[in-house]
């Protein structure tokens, strides 16, 4: 009598070789089979994205990204900062010229925008409770925070407050001199807070588009300067914050044939939006910031971690991949 073959279950064998599995999946032995991954995708194929805003309350903007597995919040909160709390702060006037590097350099001095990134407890197996944050809490931090001032999306003219301008005269509205009347006296800070709910790989393509929603959902007061208490109030309007253009992150990893092989020998495949399994097999991750908003594609960023099988000319085929990532975050957004 024959004995019955041993055979596994596919998620049994998955958790058992991880490695041998996804091989299996993207180099079938049936040559009729299409190349697919563990989950069913194909390698240039990203996981379903879903965007929801104004889902926070008590926040100036907020919204909801989930792809895949992957879920973040994030909640933008409006705080006023006088210039008088500004440590070697430099007075400026209405009429003082300025360039774009001037603008960003005025929000990355002043830290007028301050991201915070949360990996809750029990949002992946990894994450524990009563720890400090974690080196990938603070890495996505810093990588959102050089993002944001470096792709100019903040413009700082929607975060000045001005004293002076007008006066008023009998009930109305009169211009004056811009140049003696109008003067700097404080700052919208913008707290942009990002807590991951579930995390099954791909964090900061999901916090980034997350920080994109919630800027353009985000309306701040209207401020001024009252003179009577020497300090600026809010009046109840809010006015929609201007942001500019539509950067759009695209992440991808590398998977070698050779598990413990040198990079470059055997085949390789790239896997965009890859998922926390394929993460961890993968030693090489590429991402690139596109904006495709103005009708061409202006590349924002672009990083490449670990490995040497990206090369130039896979960068710039990477390239047409990020062009129609940026199609589907774009139509998820509207």
């Amino acid at each position: 009598m024959a004995q019955p073959a041993l055979t596994f279950p596919r998620p049994v064998f998955a958790k058992l070789s991880p490695h041998p599995f996804l091989l299996r999946c993207l180099n079938p032995s049936d040559e009729t089979e299409t190349p697919s991954r563990t989950n069913g995708r194909t390698p240039r194929e990203a996981r379903p994205l879903q965007i929801h805003t104004s889902s926070l309350s008590h926040a100036h903007g907020s919204a909801v990204v989930r792809t895949g597995d992957t879920t973040v919040i994030c909640g933008i909160r409006a705080e006023v900062l006088p210039v008088a709390q500004i440590p070697q702060y430099r007075p400026r006037a209405a009429f003082e010229e300025e360039t774009e590097a001037s603008r960003k350099a005025e929000i990355k001095n002043y830290d007028l925008v301050v991201p915070n990134i949360e990996l809750a407890t029990g949002c992946a197996p990894q994450f524990l409770p009563g720890v400090p944050p974690t080196a990938l809490a603070q890495t996505l931090s810093s990588r959102v925070y050089s993002l944001l001032v470096g792709s100019g999306m903040v413009q700082v003219e929607d975060l000045r407050i001005w004293k002076g301008g007008e006066k008023e005269e009998g009930g109305m509205d009169v211009d004056v001199d811009e140049e003696e009347e109008k003067e700097l006296v404080g700052y919208w800070v913008l707290y942009v807070d990002l807590l991951f709910v579930s995390f099954d790989g791909n964090p900061f393509d999901a916090a980034w588009t997350a920080v994109v929603a919630t800027l353009k959902d985000t309306k701040v007061p209207v401020a001024r300067w009252d003179d009577d208490r020497e300090t600026v109030v809010c009046s109840g309007e809010a006015k929609q914050l201007g942001v500019k253009g539509l950067p759009v992150a695209c992440s991808a990893a590398v998977f070698l044939e050779k598990e413990y092989g040198e990079p470059g020998e055997g085949r390789h495949w790239i896997l965009l939006d890859p998922d926390r399994l394929e993460e961890t097999l993968c030693r090489e991750v590429v991402t690139m910031v596109v904006d495709c908003s103005s009708g061409e594609t202006r590349i924002r960023a672009m990083e490449k971690q670990g490995g040497t099988v990206i090369s130039r000319e896979l960068m710039r085929g990477f390239v047409g991949v990020a062009e129609q990532r940026w199609k589907e975050v774009s139509k998820a957004m509207q």
